[in-house]
């Protein structure tokens, strides 16, 4: 990846997008009603930048976390 410059980011300018990018996903599910592939329901409570993972869920009332791809939003 470079900049429009030609030049490679700095860490700081990578690490700076991927916390916009969270605080963005946090700003559009944080609150919202969701399924999980599994069955389980609910309204999300965070959303969590897993290192291993990439990023993950939690859902209210449930325990633990779920990668944010298997969760479908509830249709009214």
């Amino acid at each position: 990846m470079t900049t429009c410059n030609g030049q490679m980011p700095s860490a700081k300018d990578q690490a700076t997008k991927i916390l916009r990018e969270l605080e963005r996903a946090e700003d559009e599910l944080v609150g919202k009603a969701v399924v999980l592939t599994d069955g389980k329901a609910g309204t999300v409570e965070s959303v969590i930048l897993d290192n291993a993972h990439g990023l993950r869920v939690t859902i209210a009332g449930h325990d633990g976390a779920w990668p944010v791809s298997t969760i479908k939003f509830r249709e009214r």
